[in-house]
């Protein structure tokens, strides 16, 4: 038996969800992200350009972004190539031979590849944790919580967030980064983890939460004063006709802008202000992009 193909479905919505038992919350200090079995084999399931996938990946690559930017350590999982019957035990009467069936489409997803700092764990089993040395990753970085995405909501994801809690780990299960076999089996598995282990959130909650974008600015004062505070400069030492590179602004910092505002809902890209080093072309794009 083999995975089957998954018919396209909407994501659930978390109005729909039950309402989550505890009220924790993500901390950058003490959170991991768990990008879970994003290869190419598990994507193939599904029509790629069909909902639930584009707006899930979408989400996943925004979390990613956020937490690292926050210090939060990226942590993948992916299963490998070739397995042996006894490295796949009871696996191989469920699922057959997996991917030791395409060895080619073991690579994570292109769109979102591991940086050089993400670790990337060998999946063994549906728990993250089993035969892995997740736990004690997150033990020696003095970190007790996990965010959760990818896929199957209700086989390894949710596995891996009950066998967290069991290890006094606080599980987050972000409802729009993950990705199953249908809808009522993706509800249920966030309605199981909302009253049973963790809790559930959407992806724009756990970047409130984790690592909140700069506002996009009102007025070009507001622009030049957030860019100032950004780069550690004094009131007055930026001008709105100062190159921004120059004034110490890296890549690093540029994308995290870029992305924030992106997300704030402006169809704005890293080349659009890296090409306009100036505050005020920057303001003159913000304004044609407002309309």
């Amino acid at each position: 038996m083999s995975i089957p193909k998954i018919a396209a479905y909407d994501l659930p919505e978390l109005e729909g969800i039950t309402p989550n038992r505890v009220d924790w919350q993500p901390d950058p200090a003490r959170a991991v992200l768990l990008i879970h079995d994003m290869q190419d084999y598990f994507l193939d399931f599904y029509d790629q350009n069909a909902a639930p996938i584009p707006q899930m990946l979408d989400n996943l690559i925004t979390l990613r972004h956020f937490c690292a930017s926050a210090g939060v350590p990226v942590v993948y999982t992916a299963q490998p190539p070739q397995q042996t019957a006894e490295q796949r035990g009871l696996l191989q009467d469920w699922w057959g031979p997996g991917l030791t069936a395409k060895p080619e489409q073991a690579g994570i997803v292109a769109a979102l590849a591991p940086e050089q700092q993400d670790i990337v764990l060998t999946k063994w089993r549906y728990s993250a944790f089993q035969q892995s040395p997740l736990r004690q990753i997150m033990q020696e970085q003095q970190r007790d919580q996990l965010i959760i995405g990818g896929i199957y909501a209700h086989i390894g994801c949710m596995t891996t967030a009950v066998d967290a809690f069991m290890q006094d780990i606080q599980p987050f299960f972000v409802a729009d980064a993950l990705a199953d076999f249908s809808q009522a089996e993706h509800q249920m598995a966030l309605n199981w983890v909302a009253q049973r282990c963790g809790v559930v959130l959407d992806t724009n909650q756990v970047i409130r939460q984790i690592s909140p974008p700069l506002p996009i600015p009102e007025s070009e004062q507001a622009l030049l004063d957030s860019i100032s505070q950004l780069l550690g400069l004094a009131p007055g030492d930026l001008q709105a006709d100062d190159d921004l590179l120059l004034m110490g602004l890296d890549s690093i910092r540029l994308m995290n802008l870029v992305a924030g505002w992106r997300y704030l809902g402006l169809p704005l890209e890293f080349n659009d202000l890296a090409e306009r080093p100036t505050l005020a072309e920057w303001w003159d794009l913000l304004q044609t992009l407002r309309g």
